[in-house]
């Protein structure tokens, strides 16, 4: 049998009509969604169905969909199973779902006081983040450093090989765009986003989310959860709530984690959620292990 992976896609991968269908075909999601309307106190759903999209974009309501989304399709897949699991930043939260480390209700709670606070930092703190495309690790990190000087700006995500997103200041991820194009860059990209996330800017954050952590039960995890700040499993409650206050502001070491769990044994990635960007960097990582995505019902329906 060949080891598998459930893997959990964030911010950015949520689209209008998500999870649409598995309302109208699965009596279980429907129950999932009613319940989540009901315990977040927002009508999420409708705007996960009809948008509009600005909304849908909104942190505070971005996170719970995403979410929402990949835990139902992770908990109505009844024939495959998971020998690990990891998420990009967001995402950790389904993964934690999906092994058994904290229940539906009160992560559902968890991502919404999440999502506030990270939204709430990014009002407060403008700033703005970019893709580097075709340049070393230790390259951007030397940009960053040396970008600094005019404003904060670090690596917030190293997503697959040459790719990694900046994350910080106007000032610091203008000089860092700047510098990385002089360095030879293929591409240098800034993004449609509404924060600074995983960088300084979000340090508020972290503040107001401990006490939601704090209010949280935590339990043994059936399988392993790598995680985004060390891209390694770690099965200590205390450990794990310490690293999920800790991604807020620190870099989501994806590549480092898929080429973890391959080195781990792993052969079979299933992305759980809307969209496939996780499939994509996966490919860029190891174009040799094998992608499967669940998404939409059809999706789900072989796995029942």
């Amino acid at each position: 049998m060949s080891k598998k992976a459930f893997i959990f896609p964030g911010q950015g991968s949520q689209y209008v009509g998500m999870a649409k269908d598995l309302f109208e075909k699965s009596v279980e999601a429907k129950e999932m969604i009613k319940t989540a309307d009901d315990i977040l106190g927002v009508n999420l759903s409708y705007i996960m169905f009809n948008g509009p999209e600005d909304e849908l974009k909104q942190t505070r309501l971005t996170q719970p969909a995403i979410f929402l989304h990949s835990v139902i399709l992770a908990g109505i897949i009844r024939t495959l199973d998971a020998d690990v699991a990891a998420g990009h930043s967001l995402g950790e939260y389904s993964a934690y779902v999906a092994s058994g480390v904290i229940q539906f209700h009160e992560a559902l709670k968890l991502v919404q006081a999440r999502g506030s606070a990270m939204q709430e930092a990014g009002e407060n703190n403008k700033g703005t983040m970019a893709a580097v495309i075709g340049l070393e690790p230790d390259v951007v990190e030397k940009i960053c450093s040396v970008a600094s000087v005019v404003g904060i700006v670090q690596c917030a995500n190293f997503n697959s090989t040459g790719q990694i997103v900046i994350s910080g200041s106007l000032e610091g991820v203008k000089k860092a765009m700047e510098l990385s194009k002089n360095a030879g860059a293929k591409i240098v990209k800034e993004l449609a986003v509404s924060a600074a996330f995983h960088s300084p800017l979000m340090l508020s954050a972290k503040g107001k989310f401990q006490s939601a952590l704090d209010a949280t039960n935590f339990y043994q995890s059936k399988f392993p959860v790598y995680t985004n700040v060390s891209a390694k499993p770690v099965n200590n409650i205390p450990e794990i709530k310490s690293l999920l206050n800790e991604q807020i502001t620190a870099p989501v070491r994806w590549e480092e984690t898929i080429k973890n769990m391959i080195s781990d044994g792993i052969e079979e990635f299933y992305e759980i959620g809307p969209g496939n960007v996780l499939q994509g960097l996966v490919k860029r990582i190891n174009p040799d292990v094998k992608r499967f995505g669940i998404d939409k019902f059809q999706d789900v329906e072989k796995y029942l």
